[in-house]
């Protein structure tokens, strides 16, 4: 893959050049540190596809690291077995790792036909999807992965339009990724780098619009943009800053109350007040202390107290102009200029805001000189705004299709839950009212058995009465033969000598009374087995000798059982139940 070596080649010479003098916070590319923890993403063995992956997902972590291992994968042969597929997968993962890195997009035309191509999958019918045997045809919904990718091709290929200042196209990119991102997922499968990523596409869209003074779509795509940090966070200061600017954006409608509120918020939740993060949002939130608060001398006082802490020229031109529009807006002319000619001869980006001023200051001072300097600076301000104006006119046209499109699609979604949540509650009615009707049809159909039916039945249960009856009166009658009987049979027993003859007494008891045996247990439960026994002989009128001899005791052991059984149930507990 020649066209890759060259590119990269390319790249790494730009990145040795600017390594040489770069700060130490800029990304190092001597090496591959911060690698996965499951080896190298160029380990032998491993097909084309697998590396890019692997270096796909180090890069949403390590951007610096990911773009060293793609130096060494340009030189590598598994480079040179990239199908289509593959080939435009990596020039956008080339083009997103630049851009992490903080470098220009070097492979525009790649990274448009890639976009074309990855748009030629995902709108096929039906799409394609990359698997372990290549690309196959799937269903909408199996379509995640792909339509992710293309998504981040379009977001890289706004990032080229905008760095070529082609601000229409690059807003335009950047909605095409929401609408797809909203089309593909729900909102509850956007997490993690799907999260990020959508946090990154609002934020870019928030400073185009904030840069053309548009402060209506950059509010919602700063609160879009926050949501989705607070899901997967973009960065260490990202939540601060996008309170930030929110609160700028407040500014500019004139909106001091919720100005006030954000700006607040940014200084609460930033992690640390060394940095230049919070020295901005100081300059913010002076600048609103001193418009529309009023309190002047505390904004000039906290913005000249940044001026010291500023630690390059740029930063401190920054906050020369803030002071120098404080100092304009309390009509302070000489210290206006003081603070803002070296903001015009130094920061040629700022030099067009500045130049309106002075120019206006010159001319009451009659210095005509300085008047027509700065004149000549504002020269063709009047055709920028112009174009600016047209500029701004397409963006807004853009967003308001967006909205009006998401606002359509959630009227759908709306449409499509009431339709849902309709059925779910009609069909069981439907069929609650069918099975009533059928209901009612049977019942007439049936009154006539069921009334046979129910004569039937009572007479049934009359002929059961009664012969419960019969049965109930031959028990009774069987009982009170048996109780008739019992002495003579428990007699017969006693003079038998047979070895179980008290066990059969006992169960010649339980015969004539049932359930005595039982009653009295639970009436005692203090009784022993001994004394329960006892307690029958007694009441079957046998004597102390008998029972010494039923159950092998002594005649005085005995008596000692009865004086127990006494106590505990009295003379004769059998009779007292029965």
């Amino acid at each position: 893959m020649k066209w890759l070596r060259c590119i990269l080649g390319l790249g790494f010479l730009l990145v040795v050049m600017v390594g040489c003098g770069s700060s130490p916070d800029s990304p190092a590319l001597t090496g591959t540190p911060n690698l996965p923890a499951y080896g190298h993403p160029l380990k032998s063995g491993k097909a084309a596809h697998e590396a890019l992956e692997e270096i796909d997902s180090l890069m949403w972590q390590h951007p610096d690291s990911a773009l060293a291992v793609m130096m060494e994968f340009a030189g590598s042969t598994e480079a040179d077995s990239l199908d289509e597929f593959n080939g435009h997968y990596c020039q956008v993962l080339i083009s997103e790792l630049l851009y992490k890195n903080d470098y220009g997009q070097s492979n525009r035309e790649d990274v448009l036909q890639a976009v074309a191509y990855f748009d030629s999958l995902v709108c096929g019918d039906p799409p394609l999807q990359r698997g372990a045997g290549g690309l196959k045809h799937t269903p909408p919904d199996l379509n995640d992965d792909l339509a992710f990718l293309t998504a981040r091709s379009h977001y890289i290929n706004g990032v080229g339009y905008y760095e070529h200042d082609s601000l229409v196209e690059a807003c335009g990119e950047y909605l095409c990724v929401l609408r797809m991102m909203e089309s593909h997922f729900a909102e509850k499968d956007l997490v993690d780098k799907k999260a990020r990523f959508m946090a990154l596409t609002y934020n870019r869209l928030l400073d185009i619009f904030r840069y053309q003074l548009m402060p209506e779509p950059a509010i919602f795509c700063a609160k879009q943009s926050l949501a989705y940090s607070k899901i997967a966070p973009t960065s260490k200061y990202g939540e601060a800053i996008l309170y930030s600017k929110i609160g700028l954006q407040y500014d500019v409608l004139e909106e001091p109350d919720s100005a006030g509120y954000y700006h607040d918020k940014a200084l609460g939740v930033l992690p640390d007040r060394n940095s230049l993060a919070y020295r901005d949002m100081v300059s913010s939130w002076a600048y609103f202390q001193h418009n529309p608060l009023g309190h002047t001398q505390i904004a000039l006082d906290s913005l000249k107290s940044l001026v010291a802490k500023a630690t390059d020229e740029s930063e401190r031109i920054t906050r020369y102009m803030s002071i120098g529009m404080v100092y304009v807006d309390i009509g302070q002319y000489d210290s206006a200029k003081r603070y803002m000619e070296p903001v015009f001869e130094k920061d040629p980006n700022r030099a067009i805001v500045v130049a309106k001023c002075l120019n206006d200051i010159a001319l009451s001072e009659g210095d005509t000189l300085k008047a027509n300097e700065y004149a000549l600076a504002l020269a063709d301000v009047g055709a920028s705004a112009a174009d600016n104006q047209l500029l701004v006119s397409k963006l807004n046209d853009l967003f308001q299709s967006y909205l009006q499109e998401k606002q359509e699609a959630a009227s759908l979604r709306e449409r499509r839950e009431a339709v849902r949540m309709t059925l779910i509650v009609l069909v069981p009615l439907l069929v609650a009212i069918g099975l009533a009707v059928a209901f009612v049809i049977r019942r007439r159909g049936k009154q006539q058995m069921a009334a046979q039916q129910a004569e039937a039945q009572k007479a049934l249960e009359e002929q059961d009465r009664h012969h419960i009856e019969a049965i109930k009166k031959q028990q009774d009658e069987a009982l009170q033969q048996a109780r008739t009987m019992l002495p003579q049979r428990v007699n017969d027993l006693y003079r038998s000598k047979v070895s179980n003859r008290m066990e059969r007494i006992m169960a010649e008891f339980e015969a004539a009374y049932p359930g005595a045996l039982g009653q009295l247990a639970e009436a005692h439960p203090d009784l022993t087995e001994t004394e329960r026994q006892i307690a029958v002989l007694k009441f079957l009128q046998f004597r102390a000798k008998e029972e010494a001899d039923l159950l092998g005791f002594a005649e005085n052991t005995i008596m000692k059982y009865r004086s127990n059984l006494n106590k505990k149930a009295g003379s004769d507990p059998i009779s007292a139940l029965i």
